[in-house]
């Protein structure tokens, strides 16, 4: 995929949150602003414009002129500090935001020849805060606004994608959701909860909490623990898991390797116990029918 840097616009007064320092709200656990950083973690250089607060990965660090300038302030800010050709730009307040999304872009980007892939939702508006630019039309369209209104500050993002050449791309069902409201948190958190996404967004979670990128098979790491339960013991489940992760960790090498061989292997071992349980059943009730025919 084409190199790029990435920008994300994380000022804004908030008004309708109360003020709150928004991006730092905290959805399936994780800061807004950490999952729009996990989404772009293939950038080059990520600049965050905004003020500065712990991340869950290194960022630059921008700020428009004046504070609270608004999006085109902000966004001239950022791409200040770009060096890529491509520049992918980003709201801080997008949960559900992911790498395929943000590769869908870049590529639309790339195949389309034009200066702007804009993400479109539902509803087909266009997303200029979810979107790849071509860096130098994107400075060159900036300046000349700067120049024909006197300043950036307080300017609507449309007077920039009005002036560029754009390619839309479609959206996912959520993959422009943004967080404007309590009501939107509200429906982002109660979302990372449902039953077909809470386990990736949990296994996820843990990842970034404990810094780790390791990409495992976790319906083997299931099957695992349910043939431990069944087999042994239901505390067996998360004890074997456990000392699956703490073997591949001690055996170093390929990680995603290590850990499915170390549960192959404890896997093995579970499918013995529960044949041998097994087997004890089948034995027992056979002198028991032996008992029965000979009293």
């Amino acid at each position: 995929m084409t190199a790029y840097d990435a920008i994300v616009l994380a000022g804004g007064a908030a008004r309708r949150l109360g003020g709150i320092d928004k991006p730092g709200v905290r959805v399936g656990g994780r800061a807004l602003l950490d999952r729009v950083l996990a989404a772009c973690e293939g950038a080059a250089r990520t600049v965050v414009v905004g003020g500065r607060r712990p991340t869950a990965r290194p960022v630059c660090w921008a700020r428009e002129e004046p504070p609270g300038g608004g999006p085109l302030a902000a966004l001239d800010a950022g791409v200040r500090r770009a060096d890529a050709a491509t520049v992918l730009v980003l709201s801080a307040d997008l949960p559900f935001l992911g790498t395929e999304t943000v590769h869908r872009l870049i590529e639309a980007l790339d195949v389309s020849g034009r200066e702007a892939a804009l993400l479109t939702d539902a509803g087909g508006r266009d997303q200029p805060l979810v979107a790849a630019y071509r860096t130098e039309p994107l400075r060159r369209e900036l300046a000349l606004l700067a120049t024909e209104y006197g300043s950036l500050s307080g300017l609507p993002l449309r007077l920039l994608s009005q002036e560029l050449d754009l390619a839309r791309v479609d959206a996912g069902p959520l993959a422009s959701f943004d967080c404007d409201t309590w009501e939107d948190i509200s429906t982002a958190r109660a979302r990372i909860r449902e039953h077909g996404t809470v386990l990736d967004e949990w296994i996820t979670a843990v990842k970034a909490e404990l810094g780790i990128e390791l990409d495992v098979d976790t319906h083997a790491l299931l099957d695992l623990a349910r043939d431990a339960a069944h087999g042994v013991a239901r505390p067996a489940a998360p004890l074997t898991t456990f000392l699956v992760g703490y073997a591949a960790a001690k055996a170093g090498g390929d990680g995603p390797a290590a850990v499915a061989e170390a549960a192959r292997k404890a896997a093995a071992l579970a499918v013995r116990w529960a044949d041998e349980a097994a087997d004890e059943e089948t034995d027992t009730d056979g002198a028991g029918a032996k008992r029965d025919d000979t009293g």
